[in-house]
């Protein structure tokens, strides 16, 4: 490969990206991140009001944004949402999967409406837009898709993760399943499990010093991550760059896992 090539491995020029939970963090920041580097982006939410800013970020970062509502529950919805993309962009390149959601309580106390909002909203809100962005990319001929896990899908935490903690493993193994099944179709698909990154759903843990404290002192380089922090991940599994990389669970965590 020449150099020029090589320069160009995470060029994302021309590419059409759809994240999800586009307004929250983490959403946000790979949507600008995947801009920045030449993709048009579709985020979606819920709301597309909440998209707004999202949008704008995206259009400072000099990429195209385009703002659509989606459940990530309800089948149709995700449907409609990949329908949509197709018809602004004729292709669906790569997908990132940022809506997630949790709920924090002891084993003995958790109720099953927070369990099954968590299921829905995290596994499988995720296998539904896998799915219906996949067969827009098998017809294509190939394509990246980025589950978003966690560290609490390896590691267990005191402070009553039963029902993210279990999503979360669960989108690890989806993501290998998907990896194996698609490797024909010359799909990548790879996973960013974050620790606890800095954002407003965040905050209140952090901002409450003995919780904090529990987060922080497992992550040698003693912080929580930034949005930023993110976006790297999210390019390299984007781009040509990884192009022989499947299957895998990515860790940004400050070295979380590792000790």
């Amino acid at each position: 490969m020449k150099a020029e090539e090589m320069r160009n491995l995470f060029d994302l020029s021309g590419k059409v990206a759809v994240v999800t939970g586009g307004s929250g963090g983490l959403g946000r920041a790979a949507a600008v991140g995947l801009a920045a580097f030449g993709a048009s982006v579709a985020v979606t939410a819920r709301r597309v009001e909440a998209l707004e800013e999202a949008a704008a970020e995206v259009a400072r970062a000099g990429g195209e944004a385009l703002p659509v509502s989606c459940d990530v529950r309800d089948e149709g919805s995700v449907a409609a949402m990949v329908r949509r993309v197709l018809e602004e962009y004729g292709k669906l390149d790569i997908l990132l999967t940022a809506a997630g959601v949790a709920r924090r309580a002891p084993a003995e106390e958790l109720g099953m409406d927070d369990w099954d909002l968590v299921m829905d909203t995290n596994v499988k809100g995720t296998f539904l837009c896998c799915r219906e962005a996949g067969k827009a990319m098998i017809e294509r001929g190939g394509g990246k898709i980025i589950t978003v896990s966690s560290v609490r899908a390896a590691l267990g935490h005191p402070l009553g993760y039963a029902a993210y903690g279990t999503s979360k493993g669960a989108v690890n193994l989806l993501t290998r399943q998907l990896a194996v099944e698609w490797a024909k179709y010359r799909i990548n698909v790879n996973s960013i499990a974050p620790c606890i990154f800095r954002t407003p759903l965040t905050e209140p843990v952090l901002s409450h010093p003995a919780a904090a404290k529990i987060f922080l002192d497992r992550i040698p380089w003693g912080r929580a991550a930034e949005p930023e922090d993110f976006i790297g991940a999210a390019v390299f599994l984007a781009s040509a760059a990884s192009d022989f990389v499947t299957g895998q669970v990515l860790y940004v965590d400050g070295g979380n896992v590792a000790g």
